[in-house]
């Protein structure tokens, strides 16, 4: 059998290839595939389309879990009960025990560039499929599809290990290294935040040119040329040009496809329970047999002799957070409960707290009884682009335009008229609106805001970890956390790596 049939029957069996700078029989068989850069890989359509699968697989498995967990127990929103285990201990804490070692940013990190190797490997191989072949299409959707993701990726690790975009210093600030070619023997500097922001842009206008006959679609599986614009809102928020962030927002926001809020409260239960909703931009696959995602930190559902079921909650919601929302708020009457179970923690039962279940569970992804906290992943929404569309207006000093459109969110959500300052409505909206998205951290990192105290739910003092790491810790808006690490094994393999201030090795 000739090499390039080995390679394309894997690929579309298994989409598994072996990438390797140099074999060595010791670790690898020797009917290991070698991928080199310009041997083509899409020979058919049935080529182009199995990679298309595991693409996707890779951007689906960046989302939830660990992704959004992290940067959402670090923050302000949520505290650690007495029974978390130190499960995300050193983040939430942000103390000297969040090192460049800690699990979560290697996996961050490490996740994300598994991920580009891929994107960067589909790329290339889209660009050496010809004009005339068949497939061309197929390709030029996939390449398309592979910038998006690039992007994406880029995007997420510029908010974590780089400095928020301040166009001062942008040129010179560090983020992470550009990676746009599979080459395993390389060892890439960091770049800067302006060069890893150019090539997002640069991406994504690649993406909008080659998905722009990929309309838009509630719940789509995929990513459209909603998707790509909703990301290139995202783009221009952080870089400060509000004209555009509003104008990609609000073309997402108006789109054909139909997009809209959830205004009632049969409305939120299909929207955040069933997966079934209007909201999402893009909604990645699930089934029962083929797997989901999930946050499952905040539930944890378990079966007891003494009760038939609790919340193990490993984290509950703070004070700030529950008293953020108005009483009749439909966020906080479905995505909020301290009725349903009690939540069981090291021996004991706490029926008073508030426990956070907007990613409690989807029925219909799980077999059993018990919720197991499965859902299809949701991206990207269109609530996120009424939050950009109003921070913009406000940051461009079109009060009457970002006054619009945040009163439209509160309005279906019930969350009453907008009346304070504007940007002071706008964060409380993002703090409302995204919590458990994994948003917040960049957030406050592009205010320029520091974390104030977490203190508890006044039912929950004896439920939660207390003292200076946990409910009275407060970060500056100069600490040093809100920067994430170089994980100490990249450093350890690329000596031309360099850490950000305030860890040591």
């Amino acid at each position: 059998m000739k090499k390039k049939n080995i390679i394309k029957n894997t690929f579309l069996g298994s989409m598994a290839v072996i990438l390797l700078a140099s074999c060595d029989l010791n670790m690898v068989p020797t009917d290991a595939i070698v991928y080199e850069e310009g041997t083509p890989l899409f020979l058919s359509e049935a080529d182009v389309l199995a990679f298309e699968v595991g693409i996707l697989a890779d951007y689906r498995g960046l989302q939830y879990g660990s992704f959004t967990q992290s940067t959402e127990v670090m923050c302000d929103a949520f505290n650690a009960t007495i029974g978390f285990g130190n499960n995300y201990g050193s983040v939430h804490r942000a103390d000297y025990t969040f090192t460049p070692s800690d699990t979560y940013v290697e996996s961050m990190w490490g996740s994300h560039y598994i991920a580009i190797k891929d994107y960067n490997i589909a790329i290339a191989n889209c660009k050496l499929v010809a004009d005339d072949a068949p497939h061309k299409p197929a390709a030029d959707y996939l390449e398309g599809l592979a910038y998006f993701c690039r992007a994406s990726s880029y995007l997420t690790l510029a908010r974590h290990f780089g400095k928020d975009y301040d166009p001062a210093t942008a040129e010179t600030d560090l983020c992470v290294p550009l990676v746009l070619k599979y080459d395993q023997a390389e060892k890439p500097f960091r770049a800067t935040v302006k060069e890893v922001y150019d090539q997002i842009f640069d991406d994504l206008s690649l993406a909008e040119e080659l998905l722009a006959e990929s309309p838009g679609a509630v719940r789509s599986v995929v990513p459209t040329i909603d998707a790509v614009y909703a990301l290139m809102a995202r783009y221009y928020l952080d870089v400060e040009d509000y004209q555009s962030a509003a104008s990609y927002a609000m073309d997402v926001i108006d789109s054909e496809a139909g997009y809209a809020l959830a205004s009632s409260a049969e409305a939120m239960v299909v929207e955040y329970t069933n997966d079934n909703g209007t909201e999402p931009i893009v909604q990645c696959f699930a089934t029962m047999a083929e797997g989901a995602k999930g946050n499952t930190l905040f539930t944890s559902v378990g079966t007891g002799n003494d009760v038939p079921k609790y919340f193990g909650s490993l984290f509950i919601p703070t004070n700030k957070l529950v008293a953020s929302y108005g009483s009749g708020d439909l966020r906080f009457t479905t995505w909020f409960t301290n009725s349903m179970y009690p939540i069981f923690s090291s021996g004991n039962y706490y029926t008073e707290p508030y426990v956070f279940i907007k990613y409690l569970d989807n029925p219909a992804l799980r077999s059993g009884n018990v919720e197991t906290g499965a859902h299809a992943a949701k991206p990207l929404m269109i609530g996120e682009m009424y939050l950009i569309a109003a921070e913009a207006y406000a940051m461009d000093g079109d009060e009457d335009a970002a006054v619009s459109i945040l009163q439209e969110l509160r309005g279906a959500r019930r969350a009453g008229a907008v009346t304070g300052d504007i940007m002071d409505e706008v964060k409380l909206e993002w703090f409302r609106e995204t919590v458990g998205e994994g948003l917040r951290l960049s957030c406050l990192k592009r205010w320029g805001d520091g974390i104030d105290t977490r203190a508890p739910q006044p039912s929950a003092t004896e439920l939660v970890m207390t003292g200076s790491a946990y409910t009275e810790r407060e970060l500056t808006s100069d600490s040093h956390v809100f920067v994430w690490p170089v994980p100490t094994y990249e450093i350890k393999i690329n000596e031309n790596l360099v850490q950000n201030p305030g860890y040591s090795e």
